[in-house]
């Protein structure tokens, strides 16, 4: 795991005991610091005290309690995960009170970086796609066969992962509320995908959204590099607090050559994706070759267009991560003659941002409770069957494609009506079309 000998002797409050909290709990104990974790969940807080007795096994001193975090004041920080809204939770509240800073865990690694072998870090966040850009800069990276880890807001907490060697790169994923959390991560490539409306719940306005995910760029330091979506800065100003002679290269600048033959990087979104991974791994110096290489192989994260299977020159794409139809409408763009499988429980009435796709639907099979809904939406652009699950869209899509078509499973919607989540509505397109086979 990753420890900081800056921690030894501090003390720290930890709340929330989940995949990333235990993580924090285990690196804060391995580095020598006091530490005072909740959770109000009992088996989280169990599960804690069963690894860290086994990880005591190799520490002479393990200084941790499980109490309410009642007072605060005697804590050099309070850790907190990103789901904790800062605006409103009365913890986040009193330890400002207290003068206690409100860091996350990937403060705590930006602490722990001056102990670590010689390395580099990568921090990309903006509103949509985060993970399918910071999964192929990881991709990159491995194929070029330099030493990589990826972490996060994706995959495994930072803290818990062992040290890169020498020469190593940390691939982060960033949401704005890690960010938030966030006051010295110094990045060697930060990256600022695009920006849109999210989250306004936590922030003073849209304004306050973007002040956010700027920060990422205040915490760079001369010569690193800040790669930037154009038409943000220009409208949002997010260079404004970054080092006057910070490098900036602007993502739509960033030459790709052809993306026909990046199976899973298809439609104009991933081409801004694979503008910036490239900007990336051009500045940390990966060759030409091994950039093309790894686009080429990128296989893509599971359920966001992930093609799974290819019978008789029809794809099947599944694109279950689309839970809304901001989120479908760019699978619709990239494929020229779609089998559209969209529906569950709808988090509005209309599909409205799927409209400039529509021309590339050559039928639509509807599902779930929405089903009835954007049939009736549908019915004027297209040809369109209510079928109500998922297999039977599968089954009757696969009966009407023909070679060259894609079978897309794009829902726009929540995936509650049927499934537990968008996982294991993936999992289900899939099985019903292996089943075909």
């Amino acid at each position: 795991m990753i420890v900081a000998k800056a921690w030894r002797g501090k003390r720290f409050a930890v709340l929330g005991l989940a995949r990333s909290g235990a993580a924090t709990v285990q690196a804060l104990v391995a580095g020598g610091a006091s530490v005072v974790a909740w959770d109000s969940d009992e088996t989280k807080r169990e599960a804690l005290a069963e690894s860290i007795q086994d990880l005591s096994v190799t520490l002479d001193d393990v200084d941790l309690q499980f109490d309410p975090l009642d007072d605060l004041a005697a804590f050099d920080a309070l850790v907190v995960s990103p789901g904790v809204p800062l605006n409103t939770h009365p913890l986040a509240a009193a330890a400002r009170a207290a003068g206690v800073p409100v860091i996350g865990d990937i403060e705590l690694f930006a602490q722990a970086r001056a102990d670590l072998p010689r390395h580099k870090v990568v921090g990309i966040t903006g509103t949509n796609g985060k993970s399918t850009t910071t999964a192929l800069v990881h991709h990159i990276l491995r194929t070029a066969g330099v030493p990589t880890l990826m972490g996060g807001n994706i995959g495994l907490p930072i803290l818990g992962q062992d040290p890169l060697p020498e020469g190593g790169v940390y691939v982060l994923e960033l949401s704005s509320y890690q960010i938030d959390l966030t006051q010295t991560l110094d990045c060697d490539v930060a990256v600022l995908l695009n920006i849109t409306p999210d989250h306004l719940d936590r922030y003073d306005g849209f304004a306050g959204y973007a002040a956010s995910k700027a920060r990422l760029f205040a915490m760079q330091t001369v010569p690193h590099l800040a790669v930037v979506d154009h038409g943000a800065e220009a409208e949002h100003r997010l260079l404004g607090d970054a080092p006057a002679a910070l490098p900036v290269e602007f993502i739509d600048r960033i030459d790709i050559g052809d993306q026909a033959g990046w199976s899973s990087l298809q439609g104009p979104h991933n081409a801004l994706n694979a503008r910036a991974a490239v900007g990336v791994a051009r500045a940390l110096g990966v060759s030409e070759v091994d950039i093309d290489r790894g686009l080429v192989s990128f296989t893509g994260l599971p359920h966001r267009m992930q093609q799974i299977a290819s019978y008789d020159g029809v794809a099947y794409v599944d694109d279950s991560k689309a839970t809304n139809p901001e989120s479908a409408a760019p699978a619709l763009a990239a494929f020229e003659r779609v089998h559209w499988i969209v529906g569950g429980r709808a988090k509005g009435d209309d599909l409205d941002a799927c409209r400039p796709g529509f021309g590339h639907v050559v039928h639509a099979y509807t599902i779930g409770e929405a089903g009835p809904r954007f049939a009736e939406i549908l019915a004027g652009s297209m040809p369109v069957d209510h079928v109500g699950t998922l297999d039977a869209a599968v089954r009757s899509a696969a009966a009407n494609a023909r070679p060259g078509d894609t079978i897309l499973l794009s829902p726009a919607c929540a995936s509650f009506d049927q499934f537990a989540d968008y996982e294991a509505r993936g999992a289900a397109f899939r099985s019903a079309v292996e089943s075909l086979a």
